[in-house]
């Protein structure tokens, strides 16, 4: 119980943005607090599950009326008031904060997979499957630090706007054929006025499923950030 206690007292401090329509400093309180007990009982960042109750319970106890879908479900992860989200997580050892990688974007399942065409295809998924959703959010573990017997876990939520992914229509395709994997993976990429804007990575291995890399966050929005503080 003690530790519990302490946790409370650390407290969080957090930052929300002015132009965010949902994002509000008791949203952000709340979600902090969310946080915060998670951490207490454990070292690893939110989980994508974990995340999508935490997010429901905050709007809710905000004045939104949110749901979370059930786990499986191949597109929308909530519902925020009438408007279907989805929802992802990114807490790797080697995150870059001005870089945003979704390892598992969506999968690709069975289906040809050989020529640029057939990739193309598998884009014409992707565009389909963002039909079911009309904002995506990313909640992200910057770090996490030790200080003075505190810990400290660094937060940012962030949304990835739909039109960004979609500007990857009718662009080249790369397939990898230096590749071992089979089938062969195979890259777009989307630049804008500084550079690279984003890679789809199509990636052949086990799973088929398609990755979001070095996806700028310059072109995003920052809706609120969190530093947790949890003693012991």
């Amino acid at each position: 119980m003690s530790n519990l206690v302490d946790a409370l007292i650390e407290g969080t401090d957090f930052w929300v943005n002015p132009d965010s329509d949902f994002a509000n400093d008791d949203f952000a309180q709340e979600f902090g607090d969310q946080l915060r007990l998670h951490h207490n009982g454990s070292l690893i960042p939110l989980t994508k599950d974990k995340f999508e109750y935490a997010l429901v319970d905050a709007l809710n106890d905000t004045g939104h009326s949110a749901q979370k879908l059930p786990n499986g479900n191949p597109g929308e992860d909530v519902v925020v008031d009438g408007s279907p989200w989805s929802l992802k997580t990114q807490a790797d050892r080697n995150i870059k904060r001005d870089l945003i990688h979704i390892s598992k974007f969506m999968e690709l399942g069975r289906g040809a997979w050989v020529t640029e065409e057939d990739i193309a295809a598998l884009r014409a998924r992707m565009f389909a499957h963002m039909r079911a959703y009309d904002r995506i959010f990313t909640l992200r573990c910057l770090s996490t630090a030790d200080v003075a017997d505190v810990k400290i876990y660094d937060y940012e939520l962030v949304e990835i706007p739909k039109a960004l992914l979609q500007s990857s229509d009718g662009l080249p395709i790369e397939i990898k054929t230096d590749s071992r994997q089979t089938p062969k993976p195979a890259s777009c990429y989307v630049y804008d006025s500084r550079g690279l804007a984003f890679e789809l990575y199509f990636d052949g291995g086990t799973e088929r499923k398609l990755q979001v890399r070095s996806l700028a966050k310059r072109n995003c929005t920052v809706h609120a950030t969190w530093e947790v503080k949890i003693a012991g």
